[in-house]
């Protein structure tokens, strides 16, 4: 049985306590789609509620995760939930306390400001924005940037990280980039840039309704 204040699990071949990278990153993605959410609000109608529950309820996640346990953490318990089929990809649970003790910091600075003065200021834009990064690369990816801190803080070697990105490791044949591949990314890009300057004009007009149904009509 877990202790009730403990942080990571011991599984059978690995020798350091480890965590479930899946249900992280679905975690990851359910913050990052909350926060952008309440993101958008703020920006086009000018409502922080969603925000302000928001960062409550991850401040006292992270707290519940790194000074507790990740065992008794309702997003990583959703995340769990969502991911149960899939198999685990373990990884090591000491560069992802530090990340999240980020993460604490983070939310911790955003809920003073936002919740507790009850006043935004590029501050909070610019934390949030720190956060949604470190979000969107960890649901998308799998790069965990507090993890890459961690390393660099530390000088040390982490371990099990996902994707085994912490191995210096050649590449396999399916992952190799070739030079006419690196030319298509770059046509591609090239052509988005065409595309903005020959039909900006035309993408620019609002659709009109197909079927002509007019909307004050429906109402009567």
């Amino acid at each position: 049985m877990n202790k009730i204040v403990g942080f990571g699990q011991h599984v059978d071949g690995y020798d350091i306590p480890v965590l479930n990278e899946r249900e992280i990153r679905a975690t990851a993605g359910i913050y990052f789609f909350t926060i952008f959410l309440a993101l958008m609000l703020i920006l086009f109608k000018n409502d922080f509620l969603l925000a302000k529950y928001a960062i409550t309820v991850f401040l006292a996640d992270f707290l519940i995760r790194v000074f507790i346990n990740p065992e008794f953490s309702p997003a990583l318990l959703i995340g769990r939930l969502i991911v149960s089929n899939q198999t685990p990809e373990y990884v090591g649970a000491q560069q992802k306390k530090f990340a999240w003790i980020i993460g604490v910091i983070l939310s911790g600075t955003m809920f003073i400001l936002l919740v507790v003065v009850n006043a935004y200021s590029p501050i909070t834009g610019i934390v949030c924005l720190i956060c949604l990064v470190f979000l969107f690369f960890e649901s998308a990816f799998g790069i965990c940037l507090g993890c890459t801190v961690y390393r660099l803080i530390y000088q040390e070697k982490a371990q099990y990280c996902p994707g085994e990105v912490c191995d210096r490791m050649s590449r396999q044949p399916i992952q190799k980039t070739s030079i006419s591949q690196l030319f298509i990314v770059f046509g591609f890009a090239v052509s988005i840039i065409l595309m903005a300057f020959l039909f900006n004009d035309q993408f620019s007009k609002k659709p009109h309704n197909m079927f002509g149904i007019n909307r004050a009509e429906q109402a009567k």
